[in-house]
């Protein structure tokens, strides 16, 4: 593995960004992590198609990052590459005749319910105030149980390094689940059309302030995290069980299970990403002995 050789073969590149030893914590909800080897910023499908036959020669691990909501990084970094969706993939493209958006994984998911808002069209409330990316969000099915993005989905185009191709899915070809797609891991969304449908612009307004009202209501938004923590057991309520754990409020060094919602894992300040491993750990043995439960989580790791 050679991070000199992937810089040297992709130094000139006008639509690639290529820096060393960048700090993760700039790039996670959680302020957290250490460097990753190296940050690359794929401005085209082109520039992706390249870093990545680049990286495969060398035998350089790589992961895609969107903004980093869900994502926890260990302290001494990741000693491959950390990849991320430029200017190409954060547009998007609205029909008013058929109400789509066509939108790249990169676009944030705050500006597509803004537009699909101003647009006059409904289906994207329940995503008000949700942090990260179209691409982030489609890959894990973000939402609650009663609404999540998949719902609207009508396609999806990915690229399958394996196969060194570009695909398509429509929504009947992925299985969606709580939190979970059937995509395959290891195919990267580069752009998703979402179906919504005309709708009152002052009616889709007040479920959206209902909405952020409530997250305001039951969330720590005022401190740096990773949203939920865990997914929550078929037919439970992961945060009241640990809650009933006596765990809210607890805390090791700058981590701390949030006294607002117990399935927030917070940054209170001055937190390692050790710190916050470790309050996961005790929560995930605590319930498991209590409930004889295996919580699964939703956050990712990187360089653990």
């Amino acid at each position: 593995m050679s991070s000199f050789n992937v810089i040297m073969a992709l130094s000139g590149a006008s639509d690639i960004d290529v820096v060393e030893a960048e700090p993760l914590r700039r790039h996670t909800t959680y302020r957290l992590g250490g460097p990753a080897a190296l940050y690359l910023t794929c401005h085209s499908y082109h520039a992706l198609r390249r870093a990545l036959e680049v990286l495969d020669r060398e035998g350089m691990e790589w992961v895609i990052l969107g903004k980093g909501s869900n994502l926890l990084v260990a302290d001494a970094g990741y000693a491959g590459a950390v990849i991320t969706l430029g200017r190409e993939f954060s547009r998007f493209v609205t029909d008013p005749d058929t109400c789509t958006i066509s939108a790249g994984a990169g676009a944030l998911l705050s500006r597509v319910v803004n537009e699909a808002y101003s647009r006059g069209l409904t289906g994207l409330e329940f995503a008000v105030g949700v942090p990260g990316t179209l691409g982030g969000a489609v890959s894990m099915n973000a939402g609650t149980r009663e609404a999540w993005i998949g719902s609207v989905v009508e396609e999806i185009r990915v690229f399958s390094p394996a196969e060194g191709r570009l695909k398509r899915y429509g929504y009947e070809d992925v299985s969606w689940g709580y939190r979970t797609t059937s995509i395959p891991r290891n195919e990267i969304i580069l752009e998703a059309k979402l179906r919504l449908a005309p709708g009152d612009k002052g009616e889709i307004n007040a479920l959206m302030e209902k909405s952020l009202a409530r997250r305001r209501r039951t969330q720590p938004l005022g401190k740096p995290s990773c949203g939920s923590v865990f997914r929550n057991p078929d037919g439970m309520h992961v945060g009241k069980m640990i809650e009933e754990c006596g765990l809210k409020g607890f805390s090791i060094g700058g981590a701390q299970v949030s006294p607002v919602h117990a399935n927030f894992i917070v940054n209170t300040g001055g937190a390692t990403a050790e710190d916050v491993a470790r309050v996961i750990q005790h929560v995930y043995a605590t319930v498991r002995e209590a409930y004889g439960v295996e919580l699964q989580p939703e956050v990712k790791f990187l360089g653990f």
